[in-house]
């Protein structure tokens, strides 16, 4: 599986209660749930009006499938080429 990632435009989203976070992964786990062991959330990253979300799949028509049936944004899905740390600099 490729890795990808994932904006979302979520107006509002650095401010979710604890409460609405646990909401919007718990309907993202459901929905993985039903479309099987072709695609994984790996993590997601919050910022004041977007969430920019790091998927495992197959391919990304799986991930916007992810975003339709949970009703997500999906604004745009990036194909992670590499990756770089601090360590590739030493």
């Amino acid at each position: 599986m490729d890795r990808y990632v994932i904006e979302r435009t979520l107006p509002g989203a650095g401010s979710l209660t604890d409460d609405q976070i646990t909401a919007v992964a718990t309907r993202s786990n459901e929905v993985l749930a039903e479309l099987g062991d072709k695609i994984s959330w790996i993590e997601s990253y919050v910022a004041d009006d977007k969430l920019y979300c790091v998927y495992e799949a197959a391919d990304p028509a799986l991930i916007r499938e992810h975003a339709a049936r949970g009703g997500f944004p999906c604004d745009s899905i990036e194909p992670v080429r590499r990756t770089i740390s601090p360590t590739d600099g030493s």
